[in-house]
């Protein structure tokens, strides 16, 4: 499937995005794309796979919580530019 600048206009309009004529052009182009490799999924041959209904119940792999890197804070304080007894500073962000 094919897109062009006035099918991006219409879905930037729904979207409530504003967008110049070049960046039609270019997501007109990008979305295309992305459009052909959807395309190119449908080409997959799925029989046999069971279809996934709902995450509800899945349990994901887990491993050990094990410690696997020995670092101390002098180690990790050596990178920082301005450290100040032992602690990060930062820029003030709130006046």
């Amino acid at each position: 499937m094919s897109l062009d600048a006035a099918a991006v206009a219409r879905i930037a309009r729904l979207a409530r995005i504003r967008l110049t004529d070049e960046e039609k052009t270019n997501l007109a182009a990008e979305l295309s794309q992305v459009m052909s490799w959807v395309d190119e999924l449908q080409s997959v041959d799925t029989e046999g796979v069971e279809p996934l209904t709902s995450v509800v119940g899945a349990r994901l792999k887990t491993r050990a919580d094990v410690v696997t890197l020995d670092v101390t804070r002098d180690d990790i304080l050596a990178n920082a530019t301005d450290p100040v007894a032992g602690f990060f500073t930062v820029p003030k962000v709130v006046e």
